[in-house]
């Protein structure tokens, strides 16, 4: 279902405008679009109500706690949007859903299989604090479960989870962020439940970190290093010698 919002399309101008190149200059664009998106679910008691602008997600309505919760905090400063009209636009979605259902033979859709992927947000430094990203692609229908494991126990605290953000092949994308203290000692796992799964998904990861060396091999390259060491002082010794005589049979030959 999607719905125009008169004040953003309002805001978009007057940002147009404002970010304009002085001197008249025409302005070109591909396309700008503005609209409300909500769907309704079966499986659970909510659904969710987005609103989006040119494909990016601008906020969200909170159904449970009937809130509006932007995307980027800094975005409500430029205007606000009521929850209620989320509210009443997924009622009238299930209202007209379960109309639909009661009248005609339908189908289920076809269950997608989500793609599962888990990375740093920045490069890993053992003992530097690091969030893990966790993106599950491809989800349809748009329920799914996703934890984070530790050396294999649930953890909870320093999790965030977005909404489902929409795609535009119909599917939904959804991301899991863990904030963590990066450890040679701590591997992590991702695990997804979806309907296109036959089980719980396990995306691992954890810290590339060098082997340590053996007694052996720091023996041996100490040893190397060493060796290097001194057969450098015995050529250098070498060659400040050979430079000692070479000088001194000069000055005794004298000036011709």
């Amino acid at each position: 279902m999607m719905t125009l919002n008169r004040a953003l399309i309002w805001r978009t101008l007057i940002l147009t405008t404002m970010m304009s190149p002085c001197g008249g200059e025409d302005i070109e664009a591909d396309h700008v679009a503005a609209y409300g998106a909500g769907f309704s679910q079966s499986y659970g008691p909510s659904g969710q109500y987005v609103f989006e602008f040119d494909g990016d997600e601008e906020f969200y309505v909170d159904l449970q706690k009937k809130e509006t919760v932007w995307r980027l905090p800094g975005l409500s400063e430029f205007g606000g949007f009521d929850p209620q009209g989320g509210l009443r636009s997924v009622a009238t979605l299930k209202h007209n859903l379960d109309a639909l259902t009661k009248r005609s033979n339908f189908t289920a859709a076809i269950t997608e299989v989500p793609e599962v992927t888990v990375f740093p947000k920045s490069p890993v430094m053992l003992g530097q604090p690091n969030t893990l990203l966790c993106a599950v692609d491809n989800i349809f229908p748009p329920v799914v479960n996703i934890t984070w494991l530790s050396n294999g126990q649930p953890v909870t605290d320093g999790v965030f989870e977005t909404s489902f953000l929409t795609k535009s092949d119909q599917t939904f994308l959804k991301i899991s962020y863990l904030t963590f203290l990066p450890s040679a000692d701590e591997v992590y796992d991702c695990r997804v439940e979806h309907w296109g799964l036959d089980g719980p998904l396990l995306q691992h990861w954890e810290p590339d970190v060098p082997a340590p060396m053996s007694e052996l091999k720091e023996t041996v390259v100490c040893a190397l290093g060493l060796a290097v060491g001194l057969v450098g002082i015995v050529v250098g010794t070498v060659f400040i010698i050979q430079g000692l005589r070479s000088g001194g049979a000069s000055r005794q030959q004298g000036p011709l």
